[in-house]
Order: C-alpha cells, then sequence, then structure tokens
C-alpha cells in the first residue's frame, strides 16, 4: 500500500487562536500524532513533558511533548498531545483509535469507520 494522507484542522483548545487545516501522513505504524515545530508555535502549544523518540536508524533523542492539541476529521475529533519533530504532521494510531476512523487499503485514503458512521465508537470494559 501506498502514502495515505488525510485533511485535518488542528487547534489548541486551550487558547483562542485560529485552528490549522492541515494535510497530514496518517501512519498505521506510529503511535502518536506528531507536529513540526512550526505548527506547535501557530498553535501556541505548551510543552508539557519531554519524550525519548529512537529514530529508525535505533538513535534515540528527547523531542518536546506538547499539548493539548484538539484534532477534526470529518465528523470526528479527539483531543490529544503531539511529539514535536518532523517536517509535516503525522496522524498515528492512538489518535486514530480515538477518533474511530480507518484507512481503506482499497482508496488508501483515511475513512470514518463504516461500522459507526455517525458517531465514534469506543470498546469499554467495566468491572461489576
Amino acid at each position: 500500500m501506498g502514502l495515505v494522507n488525510a485533511d485535518l484542522k488542528l487547534s489548541n483548545p486551550a487558547r483562542d487562536i485560529q485552528p490549522l487545516y492541515v494535510r497530514s501522513l496518517v501512519d498505521t505504524g506510529a503511535m502518536n500524532l506528531c507536529v513540526p515545530e512550526h505548527v506547535a508555535v501557530q498553535l501556541g502549544l505548551e510543552e508539557l513533558y519531554k519524550r525519548e523518540v529512537t529514530n529508525a536508524d535505533g538513535s534515540t533523542h528527547l523531542v518536546p511533548y506538547v499539548g493539548p492539541i484538539a484534532i477534526e476529521f470529518e465528523n470526528r475529533g479527539c483531543v490529544t498531545g503531539a511529539l514535536v519533530l518532523g517536517d509535516e504532521v503525522l496522524l498515528g494510531v492512538v489518535p486514530m483509535e480515538d477518533m474511530d476512523v480507518l484507512v481503506s487499503p482499497t482508496t488508501q485514503t483515511l475513512i470514518v469507520n463504516p461500522a459507526n458512521p455517525n458517531i465514534a465508537r469506543a470498546v469499554v470494559k467495566a468491572a461489576r
């Protein structure tokens, strides 16, 4: 399967700043949302923590973890944190699961889960 991209709306729910509309890379092999530094600055995102990341070559380094950041795609949304690295927005599986969206291998696009088209569904287990 080739590269999958999606149009997202990113905003900072903690500040009254204009949202950004971005084209993101969708990566089912990545866990987190990653944003370039210029996106974090434009949204006024504050550094919450440092996170150690491991590159494909095995090297590690510290990057800022910022938030809160709201993500919207079609009729879905979530609030999360983001790693600040790279030169483009990258959508990983944690926010994808939170929004109940998935990659369609047929169309190579990000889509709302067809089993739950009107509202995101989450699986939770509770002890009785």
